[in-house]
């Protein structure tokens, strides 16, 4: 279904712009396709809309802005799920409000640091791939989940949560909608919950190409060794429920649950609020944070019928 070699995306009508990007990323060792404007971005992507797996965007643009791109893309069913990382030279609180509206991932405002474009860029494409990963998974699956009326699954390991968001998304009537948001709720009982990683942990871990790193300490040290997260599903009607428990001290998740510009220019902090507004009719956190459940309604006039219980 896709390309293994890593493949990025660079749109900019300033040439001497595509050179620098060329040349920072030069030894990233991903493959690099360069795009003079708009017009000849969407080009690309709409012939191949399998091969990137992220899109360094321009926002200024002749024949066609970077938002008019990023429009198109989302309007597309492959394109939709390719992470965006838009490269501005000024951007006000209203424009990242706008773009990340629109679906854009990350931002980056010129003139940035080879760093800052690799420690997002590594992040975006590390989600693209975890996505695409899933995603095959999800294909070769068989759909009997359809039938599934409750089911309760323990995982402790981010290989675990991966394949079980694949699994409970053939539960839906549409797995590729709600996989991602699986995907995110899963990952998180484990990262942030289960092994503790705070906001600011990650993305000094993923800055320093650290994280992965971490999580398998974390999994083998005796702190966090014994711990699982449980996700239940239950059928009722015609609604579906899920319910995420981890065994963490819990988070302040309502700065999270919508896209805030002040964290456009972050590695991460996007997911929650994707999942709810992609993936799932209804996403709440209960108590602490450690408890979330969310609500698929199967049919567009179905009434919400109560929560799982803690």
């Amino acid at each position: 279904m896709t390309d293994h070699a890593i493949t990025v995306l660079l749109v900019d009508d300033n040439a001497a712009n595509l050179e620098i990007l060329e040349d920072y990323l030069g030894n990233s060792g991903y493959t690099l396709v360069s795009a003079c404007d708009g017009v000849d971005a969407l080009e690309k992507l709409m012939f191949e809309p399998h091969r990137y797996h992220a899109v360094l965007l321009d926002l200024m643009m002749p024949r066609m802005t970077g938002m008019e791109v990023l429009q198109h893309m989302k309007a597309h069913p492959i394109l939709t799920q390719v992470p965006v990382i838009i490269q501005t030279a000024a951007a006000t609180p209203a424009e990242v409000t706008r773009g990340l509206a629109a679906g854009a991932h990350y931002y980056l405002t010129k003139p940035f640091e080879k760093a800052d474009l690799l420690a997002i860029l590594t992040t975006a494409i590390r989600d693209r791939s975890a996505y695409l990963s899933v995603q095959e998974e999800l294909e070769s699956t068989a759909g009997t989940l359809q039938l599934l009326h409750n089911g309760t699954f323990r995982f402790r390991t981010l290989e675990e949560a991966r394949r079980l968001a694949a699994l409970l998304a053939h539960a839906y009537p549409d797995p590729s909608r709600v996989v991602t948001g699986l995907l995110e709720l899963l990952l998180n009982a484990v990262e942030h919950g289960n092994l503790g990683i705070t906001y600011s942990e990650k993305s000094h871990f993923l800055e320093t190409g650290q994280l992965d790193e971490e999580i398998a300490r974390r999994l083998q040290a005796p702190a966090y060794a014994g711990r699982c997260a449980v996700a239940t599903f239950i059928r009722h009607g015609e609604d579906l429920y899920l319910s995420v428990i981890d065994e963490g001290a819990g988070f302040d998740w309502r700065p999270f649950l919508h896209l805030d510009p002040q964290r456009a220019f972050d590695t991460h902090g996007r997911g929650i609020a994707t999942a709810k507004m992609v993936s799932f009719d209804s996403l709440e956190y209960h108590g602490t944070g450690n408890h979330v459940e969310t609500v698929v309604r199967t049919h567009p006039q179905a009434a919400a019928v109560g929560h799982l219980a803690a």
